[in-house]
């Protein structure tokens, strides 16, 4: 029996799925209008061609098989202008339920307040932007065609009834009780189809954290490690996918089994009542030709019901993905000019009970003895998580109370790792501000040492920057990203280890121009780099939780031999 949690998200899945059908039931009733036509048009193109037979044909009149000659014709230009526009139509509304669900995504996995689903992998968002939003508004298209298919199906059972009552309530009978068979035998294909998306997201997911941190597993020559972890995420999927389309094999092979047997018996009732003479030959091509046009819209009715268990199982990821609680709690105010941050009794990992004041427009240096703790604050301060238990404010007021988009508009998090994008040089520095004047993109360029990483590329500024900037050394990315954090000239800055990847020179040059720079605005240097923690103003020590140290730089290097140990490491 499914779980509370399993109907949750299947009740959430089929909500998702019914809302994105009503946006578009516009289109969607269009859609099956014209397509009913279409429908309509073929299912009596039969009936046009024995009323010819009867009528026109065996008469040998031929003014009256002009006529009806005439009125095919034109009943198959209609049915194929009402084919094509339907086809049209059903699938725009597809294409724009699938534009407006992968906004939903995009905006949800954009929100500043993040998402509390931290298994996640980016692979698997990808894959439920691209892969999931198609299955889910592939339906609509679907759902139009199985509307048509059905007016045809009765349509068609009504000119049969007027052919022969027996063929005709063959069919009406018969319909049915072939589509709950249909219905029956597709649960198992609705079950497979979500574990396999469920894989193929996963290895996704792993893919992309692969090729992400491929340098990484190069430097520690863990490559064997990285191709067997994906080897066996990827065997799984593959073998879900496998078995999803033997799942599917079986039901299409069953449906048509299901459909060649129910056709069977109609022409094999249609030819005995044609062998007796209770119906003419005219009626007995109709009858065949109405069979055979059977064939299309109950086959159809398979291929509705795949789409749509296919839809739903990708349904439940979606809304899964929109409706996952946010990782932070956000208010309404707006954050203060001063930039005065106090935590008061934090608890988080590596922390244990942290209470400290930074002051306002000072540098604030802060050694940490352990990466986790470093991480901890790095995340806190720039609200991508809440502590476990204490509070951080900024100008006295709590970051839960603030809004955290305009709380991020003041705090500036730069990380150890900061992501460049595909371009120019100068691009990546005037991300987010391109009206940025020259002064002061050259004052940020200088502080970070940014205007030598352009002088060693040919072209300068607008030289070309793969995706990720792994065109670019991790100096180089360090320094393109800390000339960026600078020219947003934020009220308060964080930047955790900026300067890892660069030479002692290069490092103290950078510690001199981020003084200069950042004179009189608030500046949090999480770093055991002696160079940037020498030109802070106040340092701090982070050992097993809490604060052990206090000072300036030089003071803690001549009195704290604990403090000398860690930046000397």
């Amino acid at each position: 029996m499914k779980n509370s949690e399993q109907r949750s998200a299947e009740q959430a899945g089929r909500a998702l799925l019914r809302r994105s059908l009503l946006d578009q039931k516009r289109r969607m009733a269009l859609a099956s209008a014209l397509s009913t036509g279409h429908q309509a048009g073929e299912a009596a193109v039969p009936l046009l061609v024995g009323l010819i037979i009867d009528r026109a044909v065996t008469t040998g009149d031929t003014g009256r098989l002009v006529l009806w000659l005439a009125v095919l014709l034109a009943t198959f230009a209609t049915l194929s202008v009402c084919g094509r526009l339907g086809f049209q139509v059903g699938f725009g509304a597809s294409v724009e339920a699938a534009r407006s669900l992968r906004v939903d995504v995009a905006r949800r996995t954009l929100d500043s307040r993040g998402s509390a689903d931290s298994t996640m992998l980016p692979g698997a968002t990808v894959n439920i932007a691209t892969s999931d939003v198609r299955r889910t508004t592939a339906v609509h298209y679907q759902v139009t065609q199985g509307l048509a298919a059905a007016v045809g199906v009765v349509f068609a059972s009504v000119v049969l009834l007027t052919v022969s009552l027996p063929l005709g309530a063959l069919v009406m009978i018969g319909a049915p009780l072939l589509l709950l068979a249909v219905r029956a035998i597709s649960s198992p294909l609705e079950q497979r189809s979500s574990v396999q998306q469920e894989q193929a997201a996963r290895a996704a997911g792993v893919a992309t954290d692969l090729v992400r941190g491929v340098r990484v597993i190069k430097g520690l020559r863990a490559e064997r490690a990285g191709s067997e972890r994906y080897r066996v995420t990827s065997r799984q999927a593959l073998a879900a996918s496998v078995h999803n389309a033997r799942t599917e094999a079986g039901f299409k092979a069953a449906v048509i089994a299901l459909n060649g047997g129910f056709l069977a018996l109609v022409a094999l009732v249609g030819g005995r009542l044609a062998a007796d003479g209770s119906i003419t030959v005219g009626q007995l091509v109709s009858a065949v030709g109405l069979a055979q046009f059977l064939l299309e819209p109950l086959s159809g009715f398979g291929g509705v019901i795949a789409t749509v268990a296919a839809g739903r199982a990708s349904a439940v990821r979606i809304a899964a993905l929109l409706q996952a609680p946010p990782a932070v709690v956000g208010g309404e105010l707006a954050p203060g000019p001063a930039g005065r941050i106090a935590l008061t009794g934090v608890h988080g990992p590596g922390l244990a009970g942290v209470d400290l004041e930074i002051e306002p427009g000072r540098i604030t240096g802060v050694l940490t003895t352990s990466p986790e703790a470093a991480s901890s604050l790095r995340r806190y301060l720039g609200r991508e998580l809440d502590p476990d238990q204490g509070e951080i404010a900024l100008d006295g007021i709590t970051l839960r109370d603030l809004d955290p988009e305009r709380l991020r508009e003041t705090v500036l998090v730069c990380p150890h790792e900061p992501d460049l994008f595909t371009g120019t040089l100068a691009a990546n520095v005037l991300a987010g501000q391109p009206g940025a004047e020259a002064e002061a993109v050259k004052h940020a360029l200088a502080a970070a040492g940014a205007d030598q990483v352009a002088e060693t590329l040919p072209g300068g500024l607008e030289a070309a920057v793969s995706e990720r900037g792994r065109s670019l050394s991790g100096g180089q990315r360090q320094r393109v990203a800390l000339a960026r954090a600078l020219l947003r000239d934020p009220g308060v800055l964080v930047l955790h280890d900026p300067t890892t990847a660069v030479d002692t020179v290069t490092e103290s040059a950078l510690a001199q121009g981020l003084r200069e720079i950042r004179a009189g605005r608030t500046t949090v240097l999480i770093t055991s780099s002696p160079a940037l923690l020498a030109g802070a103003d106040r340092v701090l020590m982070l050992h097993e939780g809490v604060i052990v140290a206090d000072g300036p730089h030089a003071d803690l290097m001549s009195g704290h031999p604990a403090y000398q140990e860690a930046v000397l490491a």
